[in-house]
């Protein structure tokens, strides 16, 4: 199959949309298929040979994070020219709602498309008022995919039908069988995330610390992301900076090695989170996870089986639990244990076999379309069966 993706988000800075188009590309291209990928780049950026750069992006503000996306007339060319050159059997559009790739190749694109909905933000005003122009565009989508029931649910409220749900994808044994590093283990909290993002939470956790080493004086906080390190510690009293080592960014191998040390990895995102994939990386890590109890980490962690929450935005109640989850190594074990059997349904394994089943349903549904010379609004048995209906 001649599979095309558009990546909404600009290659060179890393982030979950991109981890996951990069692995979803690799699981296709391993199992024989022809993938090519487009994505916004710098014109420095190295790409995998899979990758076809539309050119520079700029940064948006847009889901309560500065997006680096890429729109306008040339980048509606080179779109163009991608699906000329690609003749795809199925093209595979990440946040067509967003200014950016999706939402020109939306506009361009003939034949079978499939849309992955990542965002969750039930108030999306932008959205709202967007509904007109981007209608147009989705009524060509063949069949939707959110990446959560809260994603679901932000599509349904916004733009109208449905979804089926597939989540983020993990390669669960790479970070199973990483390494730990001897230098991050003892007595050590992770955390991985933009620093100066404050919806990562690194806020609420430096709240958190000064209670933490109270009780714990030889806990470290391990910090792993790029951002302003002065100013992430400018909060905790002078004595205490010394207990925060930041990592800068790490490559996938080192994020890998990081989550297999960690005594405990802290999530205390504070919203705009419609998955979180770094979840998914931890438990697979068999790291033991405390998270923000945004309703997208409570699914991922099974309702808090999976892992232990916290009131969002709750300073207290992360640093309590935090003492008490370093101070029990046998809740630390049994979190493991339980976190290690979850994530198998994150697997790429699981995932990459559900999308690729999305694919063959609605090419199989564009070829009785064409055998049967019926116009291309006919699929109508086709939505239905993925639960697509629209409005």
């Amino acid at each position: 199959m001649r599979i095309g993706i558009v990546c909404p988000y600009s290659w060179d800075v890393p982030g979950g949309v991109q981890f996951h188009i990069r692995d979803l590309a690799e699981y296709f291209i391993r199992l024989g298929h022809e993938v090519s990928v487009l994505a916004p780049a710098d014109d420095d950026t190295p790409l995998p040979p899979y990758v076809v750069s539309a050119g520079r992006a700029v940064p948006v503000p847009y889901n309560g994070s500065v997006a680096r996306l890429n729109f306008g007339f040339l980048s509606a060319a080179r779109v163009r020219r991608w699906l000329h050159d690609g003749r795809f059997d199925v093209i595979h559009i990440h946040e067509p709602t967003s200014p950016s790739l999706g939402l020109l190749t939306c506009w361009a694109a003939q034949g079978p498309i499939v849309a992955t909905f990542h965002t969750s933000n039930p108030r999306s005003r932008a959205m709202i008022a967007a509904y007109a122009i981007l209608q147009a565009a989705l009524e060509k989508i063949s069949a939707r995919i959110a990446v959560s029931e809260y994603a679901r649910r932000t599509l349904v409220e916004h733009l109208g039908g449905d979804a089926v749900v597939i989540p983020n994808g993990v390669d669960v044994d790479f970070f199973a069988k990483a390494e730990p590093n001897p230098e991050w283990q003892g007595d050590t909290i992770g955390f991985i995330g933009r620093i100066d993002e404050p919806r990562k939470g690194l806020p609420v956790l430096m709240r958190a610390l000064p209670k933490i080493l109270a009780a714990r004086p030889q806990t470290r906080l391990l910090v792993a992301g790029r951002g302003d390190e002065k100013e992430a510690v400018e909060s905790l009293p002078a004595e205490l900076r010394s207990r925060v080592e930041f990592l800068g960014m790490v490559s996938d191998e080192d994020k890998a090695r990081f989550l297999r040390s960690v005594d405990l990895y802290v999530a205390p995102n504070t919203g705009g989170e419609s998955f979180g994939i770094i979840l998914v990386e931890a438990l697979s890590a068999g790291a033991p996870v405390l998270a923000s109890d945004l309703d997208a980490f409570a699914q991922v962690l099974d309702q808090g089986a999976a892992g232990e929450l916290f009131a969002n935005e709750d300073a207290d109640a992360l640093a309590e639990a935090a003492v008490r989850l370093l101070e029990d190594p046998a809740r630390r074990a049994e979190l493991q244990e339980r976190g290690s059997a979850h994530v198998r349904r994150f697997d790429w394994s699981t995932v990459g076999a559900d999308i690729l089943s999305v694919y063959e349903t609605v090419t199989a549904g564009a070829a009785a379309v064409a055998a049967d010379d019926r116009p291309s609004g006919g699929g109508s048995g086709l939505r239905a069966r993925l639960g697509l209906a629209r409005d």
